[in-house]
């Protein structure tokens, strides 16, 4: 596999991540207080990496950000 096939495949990886992690950020976003959604994206996004399931993920992501909008 070449570099630039590489590439392709990780930009194609990021893509479907970042396209659940908006499906799953709605959410929150429709009931929480203002916030930058990069925090939760990258919450949400790191407990996916480490395996957690989407649903993990999320309350993840939530707790995350009680923590950083305390």
């Amino acid at each position: 596999m070449t570099s630039q096939e590489a590439f392709a495949v990780d930009v194609a990886a990021l893509a479907e991540l970042l396209h659940e992690t908006a499906e799953h950020h709605g959410p929150f976003e429709a009931s929480a207080p203002a916030h930058d959604w990069w925090d939760w994206y990258a919450a949400y996004m790191v407990a996916r990496e480490k395996g957690r399931t989407p649903a993990e993920a999320s309350d993840d992501a939530a707790h995350h950000m009680e923590a950083l909008l305390k």
